[in-house]
This record gives structure tokens, C-alpha cells and sequence, in this order.
């Protein structure tokens, strides 16, 4: 029995309630697992202790929403943004999604991993140790299903755990313009029955909104998800209000992300079906939005906020949790604990993990971020600073 007691830790459970969620103590390790929390027992006397200092330990980081697995880049759109040109211009002169579906189709899988092990580096070395990666670059069944395989094969090269989303339903190829109807019953619903015969899909997203996908066509995706068991998460209220959010929270969708645009009746749907709110303020920033989420409707309303990078190469070419923590206090005035909460146990919800990792308590797995800190909102407080001492990776059940 592989047992071992990191000792001296100012210890950030995020497990709720008074007492519980900053302890001073030991965490007790055994086969990967978290065995006790705060005072050692006496039967783990004799066992090896490393002692830390005193530093700062969090549950390792979780990145709920990425596009990590993309070919090329989109450095001139960003020109083009300055230039003045909107995302919704962009994307309707052939930019945005399409101009990167043309890239990575272009790629085999091979060369999309080769470029997708930096960036997932990058999340890794500060503290991430689960990370959620989507399809929606590749748009046809084949390149959907190139771009998941990649997804899954980041996750046998890193220590990290990696979950897959579906996304067909990101953009309407060229090839199908004017005909997204089609192209859902083309691509969309067989990519996904192929995908899931192959054990690739964790969960079904989709992109609502006037440059993407209406209501009904989405509840078609997830009507089909349903059918499968796959539970579902949906990009919603982004750039409008189309009413994502409630037709997510219908389906008890895991999460509803961006969100800038919720209303009150989109955030009582949510509270109602125990939907996580993703907050994006990396593609908020990168975007010069200027319409913020809901923050404080959502807070008052209890429904959990998660945080995440949305890595990709058009609205949010962004590595760093760190940064997206500060992003978030600063432009969202969420708090450093909220911060902290995001990337934690309610990015574990938001991928419906919340029973194995997102928190420092026994039985979950040991996945646990050592900070040179002394408090966590350092984590919130600092710009362009990585504190992280050492990432320890659990085990699986």
C-alpha cells in the first residue's frame, strides 16, 4: 500500500462550510487517493512525510472549456479586429471558425497533437491537472472524429486527465452555407453516433447564437445526446440572447458557458436544473466586449460559477488559468475565493467530475497544487507570475 503525508500546508479545501475550507495541517495519501485531511491519524505515524513549509495547497487546477486541439492560427484577425472589423464581420467574410477548419483539416492527427502538447503544457505547469478539450474545428465526420482521437491521445502523453466534447454543431462549413438544417443531418447527428461507438465522447456541445445555431436546431443535437446518454453543455448568450441557456438548463445540461448576455429568466432556469455557469473572461477581454455576465444574478441565484481559459485560436488564444483568475476578479469583480471555486469544484461539476476531483477531501483523487504563497487569493492577485511549487497527480477508482 503506497501510502505518504505531505505535511505543513496551509490547506484550501474548497469543500464548503464553516471550518472546512482553509486547514492547517497534513493531507494523507494512499494508492493516489486522499485518505485524511488536517490532524494525522495515529495509525500513519511511521509513514513518509514530506514537509512543506507551510505552503499553500488547492485542489490542482481544472480547465472546463478549451479548443485546444486546432491547426494554424488567427494572428491577422486580431489585426483586423483593430482595424475595427467585429467578430460577427469576420466571421461572415470567411474568417472566425471557418478560416481554422480549413487549417485543421488540413492537419493529421499527429501534427494537431504536435501542436496542441504547448499549449497543453502551458496549462500544466500552472497546476491544471484536468482538462476539458473539444472538436467543432474539423466539421465533417471525419476530421470531428481526427480531432477527438487527438483530444484523447494528448491525454496518454501528459499526466492529466483530458474529457472530450463533441462540438459538430460550432459553425456551417462552406460546403454546407445556407443549409445548417442539412449539415445537421449530414454530419452533425451520424459524426456523433460514430464518435460515440468509438468511446470518444465525454459530452455534446454547440454554438447558439445568430452566427451559429438557433434554439431548435441545437435541441436537435441535444434531443440525439439524450438518446445516447451523453450528457450535454452548451456556448450560449454570448454575443445575444437566443435563450440558450434555458433550452440547456432543459435538458439539465452540465454547464452553459459565456453567458455575457443571460437574462434573469435564463439564470432561475439554470438555478433550477443545477447548470454550472462557465465565465470566459479571456474571450470577453480578447473580444473588447463590453456587456460582462450576470455575475451577481448568478451569485445571488446559487448557481455555481466555473471558470475556464476557452483556449483557441480566434476569441481567446489564452494558456493561463492564472491570468484568467485575475481576468475574472478584475473585469467581473468575482471574488479570489469565486476565482479560485471556478477552476476547482465547480469546474468539476461543470464536467460532472465533482464526485472524484475539485476538492481536498478524503476518498477523491490526490490531485493537488502546492503554491509558493501564502494566502490563496495570491493566486487571483498576482499579473504574469506562476507561484506553482509542485503538481501531484492522483490516481483513477
Amino acid at each position: 500500500m503506497a501510502r505518504h503525508i505531505l505535511d505543513h500546508l496551509c490547506i484550501a479545501t474548497m469543500v464548503p462550510g464553516p471550518g472546512r475550507e482553509l486547514i492547517n495541517g497534513a493531507i494523507g495519501i494512499e494508492d493516489g487517493r486522499i485518505v485524511f485531511v488536517g490532524e494525522t491519524p495515529a495509525d500513519w505515524k511511521n509513514v513518509e512525510r514530506r514537509d512543506l513549509g507551510g505552503r499553500v495547497a488547492t485542489p490542482a487546477l481544472i480547465d472546463c472549456h478549451t479548443h485546444l486541439v486546432f491547426g494554424g492560427n488567427r494572428a491577422r484577425e486580431f489585426e483586423m479586429r483593430l482595424e475595427g472589423a467585429t467578430y460577427e464581420e469576420i466571421a461572415q467574410a470567411g474568417g472566425g471558425i471557418v478560416s481554422t477548419v480549413t487549417q485543421t483539416r488540413a492537419r493529421t492527427e499527429d501534427e494537431l497533437i504536435a501542436e496542441a502538447l504547448p499549449r497543453l503544457d502551458a496549462l500544466i505547469a500552472e497546476g491544471v491537472a484536468t482538462v476539458e478539450i473539444k472538436s467543432g474545428y474539423g466539421l465533417t465526420i471525419d476530421d470531428e472524429l481526427k480531432m477527438l482521437r487527438a483530444a484523447r491521445k494528448l491525454g496518454t502523453l501528459r499526466p492529466v486527465q483530458v474529457t472530450t466534447s463533441y462540438l459538430a454543431a460550432h459553425a456551417t462549413p462552406a460546403e454546407y452555407k445556407g443549409r445548417a438544417d442539412a449539415y445537421i443531418d449530414d454530419v452533425v447527428l451520424p459524426g456523433l453516433d460514430a464518435a460515440h461507438a468509438e468511446g470518444l465522447v465525454d459530452a455534446v456541445d454547440g454554438f447558439c447564437e445568430g452566427i451559429a445555431f438557433s434554439t431548435t436546431q441545437i435541441a436537435r443535437v441535444f434531443y440525439h445526446a439524450r438518446a445516447l446518454g451523453i450528457p450535454v453543455k452548451l456556448h450560449a448568450e454570448q454575443l445575444s440572447n437566443l435563450g440558450g441557456a434555458r433550452l440547456a438548463a432543459s435538458y439539465g445540461a452540465l454547464s452553459a458557458d459565456h453567458l455575457e448576455y443571460l437574462d434573469a429568466d435564463g439564470v432561475a432556469a439554470m438555478a433550477a436544473a443545477g447548470t454550472v455557469a462557465v465565465l470566459l473572461p479571456g474571450a470577453y477581454y480578447f473580444l473588447r466586449e463590453t456587456q460582462a455576465p450576470p455575475v451577481k444574478l448568478l451569485r445571488e441565484a446559487g448557481v455555481p460559477m466555473a471558470l475556464a481559459t476557452d483556449a483557441n485560436p480566434g476569441s481567446s488564444p489564452l494558456t493561463s488559468p492564472l491570468l484568467t483568475m485575475n481576468m475574472a476578479c478584475t473585469l467581473f469583480r468575482m471574488t479570489p475565493h469565486e476565482a479560485l471555486a471556478g477552476f476547482t469544484i465547480n469546474a468539476a461539476r461543470a464536467l460532472g467530475l465533482a464526485g472524484e476531483t475539485g476538492s481536498i477531501e478524503p476518498g477523491k483523487r490526490a490531485d493537488i497544487a502546492i503554491w509558493d504563497i501564502a494566502d490563496p487569493a495570491e493566486l487571483s492577485y498576482r499579473i504574469g507570475f506562476n507561484p506553482l511549487h509542485q503538481l501531484v497527480r492522483g490516481s483513477a477508482k
